[in-house]
């Protein structure tokens, strides 16, 4: 069964470097989407287990909102057949108003955006406004401004979004706008913001895209297959299994445990605040609740969640990462099993 699109979908991709809050702007953006209206989110992450649609909050198709995640690294190349099939169960699924994709901070959205304007999506997509996310402090760091991918997000955008401004101590934003003038970006508006907080106006196309010349990926060939079933992820009789994964500098280790496997979460909440990294996200399951956590720049945040179907915990570090020393530290995080307790 090949998947029928009457009308091109508006798309808009929402880049950013590592922890610059994509995903809290996607949030902000649904929020004040049109009344009625519904919406897809396509979730690209560097890590090799999927946290980040959990943290969206699941495909909730009763609000109007529909997520599903292609996990590890670059959509179009590394992981290019699972973009094209997760978008088109996507498409298939929510037959949205609106797409947005999310590519991970540490991919290369030069290659993205070539991908969705490949023949095969021109009847499918209308890629629209392009918008780059960045913490304007970051500006003082040669490790980004240096970074081929984070000046590469500047110079695809149709608008720079200078995040997390309650946050700055000065000219944070000025200094940015220097350095965009630096690499001939005059021309880009740059706006500043709070926790996200987009203007959908801005979703809406400014100025006719030019086709991005690089590298030839693979082919989209978008409609091969709608009607495929998800691939479940099968855990080894221990209940849990652990991915790793590394990219331009980045290193990742990722964890799924079973959904009966629960974690304390004192235990773990000081575990994670311990570790050195440049991101940590987790869903993890409690005896109480489900759990969200999130660090970005040393600062860990939680928040409960409606439910999780397992525990998914991952970690990104410019580091090499001990591996095994994580894992045993996690596994002391669990509670006893009902079987395991003195009776």
């Amino acid at each position: 069964m090949r998947l029928a699109i009457h009308a091109p979908v508006p798309t808009n991709v929402i880049t950013g470097f590592l922890g610059a809050g994509k995903t809290t702007a996607i949030l902000s953006l649904f929020r004040r989407r049109p009344v009625g209206e519904r919406w897809a989110v396509l979730v690209n992450e560097f890590g090799e287990i999927g946290i980040d649609a959990r943290l969206l909050g699941g495909a909730d198709a009763s609000d109007g909102l529909f997520i599903r995640e292609v996990p590890g690294g670059c959509m179009c190349c590394a992981s290019g057949l699972p973009m094209q099939v997760a978008l088109n169960r996507l498409l298939r699924d929510a037959r949205p108003d609106r797409l947005l994709i999310e590519p991970t901070g540490l991919g290369h959205p030069r290659e993205i955006i070539e991908a969705l304007q490949q023949p095969e999506y021109a009847s499918v997509l209308a890629l629209q406004a392009v918008i780059t996310l960045v913490d304007a402090r970051k500006i003082a760091d040669t490790r980004y401004t240096g970074h081929d991918i984070f000046r590469q997000q500047l110079e695809v955008a149709d608008r720079i979004v200078a995040n997390k401004r309650d946050l700055y101590e000065g000219d944070e934003v000025e200094r940015l706008r220097a350095f965009l003038d630096s690499l001939g970006l005059e021309a880009v508006p740059l706006e500043a913001v709070t926790r996200g907080e987009l203007d959908p106006a801005w979703l809406r196309p400014t100025r006719p895209r030019r086709r991005e010349m690089v590298a030839a990926c693979a082919a989209p060939g978008l409609l091969f297959d709608a009607t495929a079933g998800d691939d479940a992820v099968e855990l080894p009789p221990a209940g849990y299994l652990r991915r790793s994964g590394r990219h331009d500098g980045f290193h990742s280790v990722g964890w799924i445990f079973r959904r009966d496997l629960r974690f304390d979460p004192d235990r773990l909440h000081c575990l994670l605040a311990s570790i050195d990294a440049e991101r940590i996200k987790a869903v993890v399951v409690t005896d109480d609740a489900a759990i969200g956590y999130n660090m970005v720049d040393g600062v860990l945040t939680s928040l409960p969640l409606a439910d999780a179907d397992d525990s998914r915990i991952e970690i990104i570090s410019a580091q090499v990462l001990d591996r095994d020393a994580l894992e045993r530290e996690l596994l002391d995080c669990l509670l006893p099993e009902p079987s395991e307790l003195p009776s």
